[in-house]
């Protein structure tokens, strides 16, 4: 019993060492596997997503833009890495902070890539783009000066379902799964590592933002990316960490949306349920696994499953 007693000890203490040799720090690039990196933006600061790149035999993969001046500042920490050039980049959707950058990767020769989800997005909230009045791009200028000093370049190379990167080193599978964060969700996907970047369909704390896709079908979304069983979660927002991330998302969205779907069917309208958010929130809060995910947003989320559930 010794000896089996010994060995189940050293594995959990390896395990432990992995979890913690993931929480790596804003803005230093960690390396989780050979040839693959994550960067955790500096969101409080600079408003960044997460990034990730991926180095194949000739070129890199970058997953999501971010902003201009962010995308150059990745760029700079990808030179100090390889010398490989950036030919493909992913915009996981259609937000300003994963696609606006999405020039400064173009001039470096990388195709933008991305679901086609995307690009409907881009005709809804960026009209601009298609000579038709101003829209979030326009928005963002006026308060960003890396924004005003560039312009959107829409992603080129669409996917309906999935498209396939692999040189027989590095297999990257970018997927889309459903509806979740948005309409055009991308996920990248590494099978022989386990290691899934998520975009902000998965996040790590108090980031998701709910207006541009359904709650519901996020939740069906998640459950099929979690049939996968990934091992490394590289969430669009928040510190890397293994499969429990995507569990917490999950719940998170499930256990507030039973919260206001019961007082829908309660006959409470949207004034009612505003008045109780308070009270929601609390609740949500006793749940130390999702605690965390409660945070400026939440008033707009229960109003977002509130229009969605009557």
């Amino acid at each position: 019993m010794i000896p089996r007693l010994r060995l189940l000890i050293g594995s959990l203490t390896c395990s432990l060492l992995a979890l913690v040799s993931l929480r790596g720090e804003v803005g230093k690039p960690q390396e989780v596997a050979p040839g693959v990196w994550f960067h955790e933006g500096d969101l409080v600061r600079k408003g960044q997503c997460n990034n990730g790149w991926i180095i194949f035999n000739d070129y890199v993969l970058v997953i999501d833009a971010n902003w201009p001046s962010a995308a150059k500042e990745i760029l700079a920490k990808i030179r100090q890495i390889t010398d490989k050039p950036v030919r493909f980049a992913l915009d996981s959707h259609h937000h300003g902070d994963h696609a606006y950058g999405n020039e400064v990767w173009r001039a470096q020769g990388a195709t933008i890539v991305a679901h086609e989800g995307v690009i409907q997005e881009m005709q809804t909230y960026e009209p601009g783009l298609y000579g038709k009045g101003p829209g979030r791009w326009e928005e963002e200028a006026a308060k960003r000066k890396d924004v005003a000093e560039s312009k959107l370049a829409p992603p080129t190379l669409l996917f309906p379902d999935a498209m396939i990167f692999d040189d027989g080193q590095q297999r990257v599978e970018l997927i889309h799964f459903g509806i979740a964060h948005t309409h055009g969700d991308a996920f990248a996907w590494l099978p022989k590592e386990g290691i899934l970047f998520s975009g902000d369909a998965c996040v790590n704390g108090p980031y998701n933002y709910m207006g541009d896709g359904h709650t519901g079908q996020w939740i069906q979304t998640l459950e099929s990316v979690r049939a996968l069983k990934p091992k490394i979660i590289c969430p669009g927002h928040g510190l890397i960490g293994g499969p429990e991330i995507l569990d917490h998302q999950i719940e998170y969205i499930r256990s507030l949306r039973n919260e206001v779907r019961a007082l829908v069917q309660d006959g409470k309208d949207l004034e009612a349920i505003r008045a109780m958010s308070p009270v929601i929130k609390e609740k949500i809060q006793l749940n130390d696994r999702i605690a965390n995910y409660v945070g400026s947003f939440f008033e707009a989320q229960i109003e977002k499953m509130v229009l969605e559930l009557q």
